[in-house]
């Protein structure tokens, strides 16, 4: 029998008692109108453990001290029991409100607030009191803001330095589609990991992706790397959506062919039945051979697994992705 942490159902932001009309709204307007899909029950292999133990519980009690807001409650990520138990925390900045809609993401969509000028801050702050060798930061999609919320990274990522000079910084951002000179401002900051994913291959982009445009993303990993090559580059993907192997193999050599470092391709899994359904739950041993393919094409680094998601073991997989690099050379 598969365990999977849903947030859905025992989620601590669903609200108790009598209804506002802040709390009754749906977190995915878009989508209320659309039929309710069916979802696959899980197979064996997907297995998480539950979290809930005093480390975790020590997490949470930061994060929520801080007013801070993480991808891995919000997207109801399966991994959130074990990260947190490690004290590793995804921190989501700029808000919880997504100006996109995609059909994947459990992210709440609608109109953001305004920026907290504070967060940066708080953030730094956090990172310092958990104790992080390596922090990962994303964000919501901010396509209401002129930058995309570029400086705000780029504020985020200066507090850590100055209070935890120590931290390796890996950046998870939006495309900051039609936002000149987004890119250059994040990347002028200096982070150690740029991470922008790709999500499907681009057959999928009308139903999965529909705010978004693949060979933009493609081309925003490959800029990344020609204003500062010393900055590893990574991206990710999601199987069962209902592409075929060939489209995931071009994928790869679109990849490369944007030198990037690091591929992760895991599991998509539904969050409501309003949401894209499972087409097709990826066996293990196709994530392996999804792997060995990557690596064949010379990626510095391929983490490809059912739980697989983009920041599952950040702090190591940096580690490895230095040394792999240092091989190379």
């Amino acid at each position: 029998m598969a365990v999977v942490f849903d947030l859905l159902n025992n989620d601590p932001r669903k609200h108790s008692g009598k209804d506002t009309p802040e709390k009754s709204k749906p977190r995915h307007p878009e989508k209320a109108h659309r039929p309710d899909q069916p979802i696959l029950r899980k197979p064996d292999w997907i297995r998480v453990k539950a979290p809930g133990s005093p480390k975790w519980a020590e997490t949470q009690r930061i994060v929520k001290e801080h007013g801070l807001v993480t991808v891995c409650e919000e997207a109801g990520c399966p991994n959130i029991g074990e990260c947190w138990e490690k004290k590793h925390a995804t921190f989501m900045i700029m808000g919880d409100t997504c100006t996109r809609a995609c059909a994947f993401c459990n992210v709440k969509t609608g109109m953001p607030a305004a920026l907290d000028p504070t967060e940066p801050a708080s953030v730094a702050d956090a990172v310092a009191k958990l104790g992080l060798s390596h922090v990962v930061i994303t964000s919501v999609d901010r396509d209401d803001l002129a930058d995309g919320g570029a400086q705000h990274f780029a504020d985020v990522i200066l507090a850590i330095r100055a209070v935890s000079p120590k931290t390796t910084i890996e950046i998870l951002t939006p495309d900051f589609l039609r936002k000149e000179g987004a890119l250059e401002i994040v990347v002028a900051a200096k982070p150690d990991v740029f991470n922008h994913n790709l999500e499907t291959v681009p057959s999928k982009y009308l139903t999965v992706r529909p705010g978004a445009r693949y060979f933009h993303s493609i081309r925003l990993l490959q800029r990344v790397k020609e204003l500062d090559p010393t900055i590893f580059t990574k991206s990710g993907i999601m199987v069962g959506l209902g592409e075929e192997r060939p489209e995931v193999l071009q994928l790869m050599d679109d990849l490369r062919s944007a030198d990037v470092d690091f591929l992760t391709i895991g599991q998509y899994l539904q969050p409501t039945r309003k949401h894209h359904p499972v087409l097709k739950f990826v066996t293990p041993e196709e994530f392996k051979s999804y792997e060995s393919v990557a690596n064949a094409k010379g990626f510095l680094l391929v983490s490809s697994s059912p739980l697989t998601r983009s920041s599952h073991h950040a702090g190591e997989d940096f580690a490895r992705l230095q040394a792999n690099r240092n091989a190379r050379r």
